[in-house]
């Protein structure tokens, strides 16, 4: 979707100064719109009980931001042991740490559980015998199969490669609480960028019945259930927002239909990391060339290495253009049909495709929306191509280099070891 007016406004007068100091490409991030998002979702969602958002760090992983988010309260979702050092560099530790991966290692578990752990979110469950302890506190992930359907993003339950089917859950906690495990949560992920908040709300309901199920049949309670992620945002500018609000107002009433029949509620977690930060991050990159063949192309600086998803998923990410001379020159111009286009060998290197855009000159720079998740994150270095630099819009309206751009150095680094050989 177009940016917010309050993120445009604050970023586009400052831009070409920043361009200049900074130098392009690079993602930038907006701390405000991270923390009024972050508010907002734990507002509405505190209507059901004790809520805690769990910060994805697969769609962010930059310290300076999980700062952000450890400053709300929020602990962290980790999918590998990267990912939860960098939680534990930051100060999140313990119950602040969600561990939810999936064909996991002895090795992964064994680091997981070391240095006050965190709270296990097993995947299988083959994966109980992988333990190399016993935890207090174990949580599984629910695949249901056919009884939902997925989206068109993560696909069919029945087709994925996540969780635990209905057919094992029962057995997954009775053995963990005959080999000693004491509390227990619930997750599950079903969807990614969802914006039916209807959908969202009957995965509540559906871990709910579980939990009912299980509690019944072994006689344990649950200390939360985690719903996953998924929440969507409008790349479109015709997209419709996901209404939060009344998404959190349908789940506070399964939370009270929940007490007033059981006399409790577990927790509810929520893993969101797109709507959290996706909207309040951009790429800026600069045109350098444009060539004119069967169609017009408009070549810049960055290139799917820095953001992938229009290359690999077709994504749809809306586009700004910026004339650092001359700021208001822009609405003047004519729109003309381009292709937006990186440096890649790869005819998919493409931020765009037959857009219409104001008529860009070399020199303008170009503003990728929606940049804040899964972006930098996916980076990567095909035709070696170094990943760029990112820096923080701060509250204070200044401006912080918070990851600095690769260099040739960072690129070849692994090619220094030393030397093995096997004669087999």
């Amino acid at each position: 979707m177009p940016m917010q007016e309050n993120f445009k406004k604050r970023l586009f007068p400052a831009l070409p100064r920043i361009a200049a100091h900074f130098g392009t490409p690079f993602h930038l991030y907006d701390e405000i719109g991270i923390r009024e998002t972050g508010r907002r979702l734990t507002e509405a969602f505190s209507k059901a009980g004790t809520f805690r958002e769990f910060f994805a760090v697969k769609a962010l992983p930059n310290p300076r931001i999980m700062e952000i988010m450890h400053d709300m309260g929020f602990g962290f979702d980790c999918s590998s042991i990267p990912e939860l050092v960098l939680s534990r560099r930051i100060g999140a530790g313990g119950e602040d740490i969600m561990f939810t991966s999936n064909n996991t290692t002895r090795e992964d578990f064994e680091a997981t559980m070391a240095n006050g752990g965190g709270i296990l979110n097993l995947d299988d469950i083959t994966l109980i015998d992988k333990l190399p302890q016993t935890p207090e506190l174990i949580s599984f992930r629910y695949n249901p199969g056919p009884r939902r359907s997925g989206n068109e993003i993560i696909g069919n339950p029945v087709e994925a490669k996540y969780g635990v089917s209905h057919e094992q859950i029962t057995d997954a906690y009775k053995k963990m609480k005959d080999i000693g495990s004491t509390r227990f949560g619930l997750h599950t992920m079903l969807v990614s960028n969802e914006r039916n908040y209807g959908y969202m709300v009957e995965t509540v309901r559906m871990l709910l019945e579980m939990v009912e199920t299980l509690s019944g049949s072994l006689s344990i309670d649950f200390e939360f259930i985690n719903m996953g992620g998924g929440l969507g945002i409008p790349y479109h500018p015709e997209d419709e927002a996901l209404d939060i609000e009344a998404m959190a107002d349908e789940t506070a009433i399964l939370y009270d239909r929940f007490r007033k029949k059981h006399g409790y509620v577990p927790d509810l977690f929520m893993e969101s990391g797109r709507y959290m930060t996706g909207p309040h991050g951009v790429l800026v990159t600069r045109a350098i060339n444009e060539k004119n063949i069967y169609r017009r192309y408009i070549g810049v600086d960055a290139s799917m290495s820095a953001l992938m998803r229009p290359g690999m998923y077709g994504a749809y990410h809306h586009i700004d253009v910026v004339d650092p001379d001359n700021p208001d020159d822009i609405a003047r111009r004519a729109v003309e049909t381009v292709d937006v286009v990186g440096s890649l060998c790869e005819n998919i290197d493409k931020f765009a495709m037959q857009r219409d855009l104001p008529q860009i000159r070399e020199g303008d720079l170009l503003v990728i929306q929606d940049t804040g998740a899964h972006g930098h994150a996916m980076g990567f270095n095909y035709n070696a191509k170094l990943r760029p630099q990112e820096l923080l819009l701060n509250a204070d309206g200044s401006v912080s280099l918070i990851r600095r751009a690769e260099t040739m150095a960072d690129y070849f680094a692994t090619l220094t070891f030393d030397e093995k050989t096997l004669n087999p």
